[in-house]
């Protein structure tokens, strides 16, 4: 039965944090969740990364923190790209001290982590140069990857812009028990919402009746459950008509429509735009 892994974290050699530079093996990893924040660095490759039931397009210089315990995983768009890549670093709390976090040097480190809870994605403005610290920092020895660590977290606790997770578009955090029973529906979704998704399968998932996961999930992501596979489809659809040329109604069966007037309405509802105008107004800008 597919379902969210919960992903047990080892230290290197008793090191106070992960980091590890990923080949294309990075995005085969299922829709998982671990117990430690997680800073990803996309060398290479192009797709769509998943964030508790947050979904978007991430491409080459893509930098993501994620806090503890949310469900995420990124997937190739196309999947064979043999230099596809990325650095990831995990760490904890425990990794810095409790201690330490409750100082003025590190005070707006710890505020930031809390700030970014759910998750936060970085612009191209700190990114790229983010990226390059974690490459050298890969190369240090022990001390200096862990004060490397505090200068990375530093710059971005000072980066001017970025993109918080709002809750409304990522699963509630509550009692870890809760986050356990939907990560399932989540990684259901991930692989299936360009397929027959059934609501009786999302709802087995969670251990529920449909009529009492209906309400649940809604309750946790405020969408409906068929509003949040509706935005996985187009929001897929929307990576196919900006990035390939393929005929719009190949798109639509490619994406879970197998009609293609509905997919019509239901693209032009949710983006303002019919499919073919979307791709125009994107190819002119």
């Amino acid at each position: 039965m597919l379902k969210a892994s919960l992903e047990y974290l080892h230290s290197q050699d008793n090191h106070s944090f992960w980091l590890r530079n990923f080949g294309p093996e990075a995005f085969e990893a299922p829709y998982h969740f671990h117990p430690a924040y997680e800073l990803t660095y996309i060398v290479n490759g192009t797709g769509k990364r998943y964030i508790g039931s947050h979904q978007n397009d991430f491409g080459a210089g893509d930098l993501v923190l994620i806090g503890p315990n949310i469900p995420h995983c990124w997937k190739l768009e196309p999947a064979d790209q043999s230099d596809a890549g990325a650095i990831v670093v995990q760490f904890s709390e425990a990794t810095l001290g409790a201690t330490l976090l409750t100082k003025k040097e590190l005070a707006a480190v710890s505020k930031f982590l809390e700030y970014a809870t759910i998750g936060v994605c970085f612009e191209n403005s700190i990114s790229g140069s983010i990226g390059q610290q974690l490459r050298i920092l890969d190369q240090k020895t022990e001390f200096y990857r862990f004060t490397g660590l505090l200068e990375v977290l530093q710059q971005l606790s000072e980066a001017p812009t970025c993109m918080v997770f709002s809750p409304q578009n990522a699963v509630a955090i509550q009692h870890i028990v809760s986050q356990q029973r939907l990560s399932p529906v989540f990684a259901y979704l991930v692989e299936s919402y360009r397929g027959k998704v059934s609501l009786e399968k999302a709802a087995s998932l969670a251990h529920m009746t449909p009529q009492a996961f209906c309400k649940y999930f809604k309750k946790a992501t405020r969408k409906t459950f068929m509003e949040t596979v509706m935005e996985y489809r187009i929001n897929y659809a929307a990576q196919q008509l900006t990035q390939t040329d393929k005929p719009v109604s190949e798109i639509s069966f490619q994406s879970g429509f197998p009609d293609v007037s509905f997919f019509y309405r239901a693209f032009k509802r949710m983006m303002k735009f019919s499919p073919s105008d979307y791709r125009r107004r994107f190819i002119q800008h």
